[in-house]
């Protein structure tokens, strides 16, 4: 399913059910030894689909450890993300040269139940639209959606800047009908080749009870070989 959301630089991989736990490396299983079985199974398929779409890029098989805040640390010249929740687990990877960032996330397509939960993740402007999309399409739980698409962001986010970015720093708005969803920066964005971030475009879907996000940030298209004088990049 996930591949429906990427563009053709992307290359994923996804599993409904788990690898066994022996493709996990020395380095890897020391990192979860004392982790419950599930968190074990979870912490090694995740680990065998990005490297299965590792190796659909020509990239040989090695440790993907998590580095700070937990973000896997990807082999030199790749871009990467992976994603598991309940019944599912996928990973997606390209090369550096064709995205600047990539993110997957997946999770239940089920309500945020908690209050103070859904307070947290949403802010006031996006309780406007999650009550006129529940009312469209009540198929999918929106708020659960926001939640998903803000993960997606910080994926995204936090390899470029190494910060930390808030729920309440970033707006999502959302398309019932084309599977898209915005994310509008509220703080200071990143300049990614030469022109400064104000938010991130990204995809979506809902399918098989899961509710799935993703995000392919291009490289800029480099100037033509015939311009007179260089330009700024643009997208």
């Amino acid at each position: 399913m996930i591949e429906e959301l990427l563009p053709d630089t992307a290359v994923s991989a996804e599993t409904f059910g788990d690898l066994p736990e022996s493709v996990l490396y020395p380095q890897e299983k020391a990192l979860v030894a004392e982790s419950t079985a599930e968190r074990r199974r979870e912490f090694a398929t995740v680990r065998g689909n990005a490297r299965k779409a590792l190796a659909r890029l020509g990239v040989p098989p090695a440790p993907i450890l998590p580095g700070t805040r937990g973000a896997p640390g990807w082999p030199e010249g790749i871009v990467g993300s992976m994603t598991h929740c309940a019944g599912y687990r996928a990973a997606a990877v390209a090369r550096a040269t064709d995205l600047a960032a990539i993110s997957v996330d997946a999770e239940p397509n089920q309500p945020i139940s908690n209050a103070g939960m859904r307070a947290l993740v949403t802010i006031p402007e996006e309780r406007l639209w999650l009550t006129q999309l529940s009312l469209r399409r009540p198929d999918v739980h929106w708020d659960r959606l926001v939640f998903s698409a803000k993960e997606s962001v910080y994926k995204a986010w936090y390899p470029i800047t190494g910060r930390w970015l808030d729920f309440d720093e970033v707006m999502i708005t959302a398309d019932a009908e084309a599977g898209t969803f915005h994310a509008r920066l509220l703080v200071p964005g990143p300049t990614v080749d030469g022109t400064r971030l104000t938010g991130f475009s990204g995809t979506w879907m809902a399918r098989r009870g899961l509710l799935i996000t993703a995000i392919a940030l291009p490289r800029a298209a480099a100037p033509a070989a015939s311009d007179a004088a260089p330009q700024a990049a643009h997208r």
